[in-house]
């Protein structure tokens, strides 16, 4: 089967698949993006009414987005930047007139006003459109940071967010009467905006902690994660939602750097704010989280991120159960579990969730829990929202090891049909990089893109291997920062390592023919590992690589190497300039003197490169 096509085809297996799921507040109904099938990547949007189990279109796409009010009545959506506002009680759909092109559009948690982002890319402003008309709530169009000629913008989450998982730059309050706005100059600063024109800005040291890093208004009052510049000290602070003042609930510190917890901070119903951090001492080496300074989860469960409250079988309303994804025991495996809030006597509490995986990207709204296509109602699946996504090529199945003293998570795929006795040359997988997994082993994770692909090159002639080096999250807070400063000697000494002790089970290695690909920071690992290591690393594919970090956004620069400002070392050390040159490293969508490169590849042209043809390529 041609993998190139097919992928390009279905793009990446997902179109027809629903996505983007919200549940409303009363759990009565589910809403969803899903295009008409894997030929098909406009989503329209769907609704499932749970009372009857009758699913139903709301409008065709494409929907460019869409948010829906606290209970999932009314939909405001974008279409080719013009607003709609749908009412799923009464069934209609009505385009609302604006004051230019819609962006990220988010009714107000009544229903009755929706705001919306105008020029996102430029001066955007934030905008509020309802029975009263359309009136400008915040903006400084044509308005120039003096100092640094550039555009200042309303309600877009600003530089540097997408590196701390914020992707929002503003928020309804519970009661629908302030909305809580990101203004982005030279830094972000916040504010609040009353509806009928009165506003406070938000109050904490912004030039010691510049980055906001995370933002959460549910209930009470606003909860916002501040960071200083090198990441290695933050705060929890919560805003008064009158005055702008902040209080803060929790710091978090490490000598590297801080990691929040998705999905925290938040507000627990008895008034407690949940707070994701690390265990660094008496022996422990964890990441928990923590309700008002007491540890709700146990030193074993590795938790990625808090999904929501369900309510707790035979429990008090203010004490609901948490939603967490996390890994416990086994870093390959992401499941998802439920953790009592209330702080009993006999310590944390934690109970898995059967049959769910935390890849499946869990949604938890009322008491309804969505895990992909699935819906759940307590331990009940009561419905599954239909797929019209193409069926998978490959039912990949990998051999999983942990391997070195350091017990590093690894995986070997093999050729399909293949027989042991046969030495294999070795594809070694980087993604995208440090801070990303490769080994990913939990009940659907064969079903990823990453799989399929990864199985296409195994049918090509090689034995596949994925490994996850020290920077990986997933296994221990120390075993993700141990690269701080010193990303690529550690990286590459792990790699080098896992290979020669995955020889000892797998003897069908030909570690004598080793190859790499990535795309990245992926790209930049694969391409060093063949400059820096050719001994151990024979021909490498980078598409996109970093070539230098300091072209790198800083929070990603200064998280891994420091402060660019006095590592000059450390940041020539990481670089590709420096690296040397060879004709076995392709670079594709970048440029390196004295190695080949081209423009763009197909998966086609780099399986011809691994095998040791020479592409037409350009030389620096």
């Amino acid at each position: 089967m041609e993998f190139p096509a097919l992928a390009e085809r279905t793009g990446g297996f997902r179109h027809g698949a629903p996505h983007t799921v919200t549940i409303g507040a009363d759990a009565a109904r589910i809403l969803f993006l899903r295009s008409a099938g894997p030929d098909d990547p406009d989503s329209a949007l769907c609704a499932l009414d749970l009372a009857g189990g009758a699913e139903r279109q709301v409008a065709d796409g494409p929907i460019d987005a869409y948010a829906a009010d606290r209970d999932a009545r009314v939909v405001a959506f974008a279409r080719a930047g013009e607003l709609f506002r749908a009412d799923l009680v009464a069934g209609t759909v009505t385009p609302v007139p604006t004051a230019g092109p819609v962006h990220d559009p988010r009714p107000a948690p009544a229903g009755h006003d929706i705001g919306y982002v105008t020029d996102p890319d430029g001066a955007a402003t934030l905008r509020v459109v309802g029975p009263d008309g359309d009136r400008l709530l915040a903006g400084e169009p044509g308005n120039a940071w003096r100092e640094h000629g550039g555009t200042i913008a309303w309600g877009m989450p600003g530089s540097g967010a997408a590196e701390f998982g914020r992707t929002r730059g503003w928020w309804w309050s519970p009661e629908g009467t302030q909305i809580l706005a990101v203004r982005t100059a030279k830094t972000a600063s916040l504010h609040l905006l009353d509806l009928d024109g009165g506003w406070v800005d938000v109050h904490w040291d912004r030039e010691t902690y510049p980055y906001l890093a995370q933002v959460h208004w549910e209930s009470g009052g606003p909860l916002i994660t501040v960071l200083r510049r090198m990441q290695q000290h933050g705060l929890v602070l919560s805003v008064d939602p009158r005055t702008g003042e902040t209080q803060v609930h929790a710091e978090l510190a490490d000598a590297r750097w801080v990691e929040p917890v998705p999905g925290t901070p938040r507000h627990l119903p008895d008034g407690r704010v949940l707070v994701g951090g690390e265990l660094a001492h008496d022996g422990f080496d964890a990441r928990c989280l923590f309700a008002d300074g007491s540890l709700l989860t146990p030193p074993g469960l590795y938790v990625r991120r808090v999904a929501g409250t369900l309510p707790r079988d035979g429990g008090p309303a203010g004490s609901p159960d948490l939603v967490v994804e996390g890994s416990l025991g086994d870093p390959a495996v992401r499941e998802v579990f439920r953790v009592r809030t209330a702080v009993g006597s006999g310590g944390p509490e934690v109970t898995r969730i059967a049959g769910l995986t935390g890849r499946d990207g869990v949604v938890v709204g009322g008491d309804v829990l969505v895990a992909g296509d699935q819906v759940w109602h307590g331990d009940e699946r009561v419905a599954v929202l239909r797929s019209s996504a193409a069926g998978l090529p490959y039912r990949p199945e990998p051999v999983l090891e942990r391997v070195t003293d350091r017990r590093l998570p690894a995986a070997v795929l093999y050729p399909s049909g293949f027989v042991a006795g046969s030495r294999l040359p070795v594809l070694l997988t980087l993604g995208a990089g440090p801070g990303h997994q490769q080994v990913r082993a939990d009940a659907t994770a064969w079903r990823e893109r990453a799989w399929q692909e990864r199985q296409w090159w195994a049918d090509a002639g090689f034995a596949v291997v994925s490994i996850d080096p020290r920077g990986t999250p997933g296994v221990a807070p120390s075993f993700e920062k141990a690269v701080h400063r010193r990303l690529a000697d550690v990286s590459l000494n792990d790699l080098a390592d896992a290979l020669h002790a995955l020889l000892g089970k797998h003897p069908d290695l030909d570690l004598s023919r080793v190859a790499l690909r990535g795309h990245g920071l992926g790209g930049w690992l694969a391409a060093l590992a063949v400059l820096r290591r050719p001994e151990d690393f024979h021909r490498a594919v980078a598409r996109d690589p970093v070539i230098d970090w300091t072209d790198l956004p800083a929070p990603i620069a200064d998280r891994y190497l420091g402060d660019r400002g006095d590592s000059a070392d450390v940041y020539a050390h990481h670089s590709l300039r420096f690296a040397g040159s060879s004709d076995a490293v392709l670079l594709v969508g970048a440029e390196l003197p004295g190695c080949p490169s081209v423009p763009a590849a197909t998966l086609a042209a780099e399986l011809a490169f691994l095998r040791g043809h020479a592409p037409e390529v350009t030389r620096s």
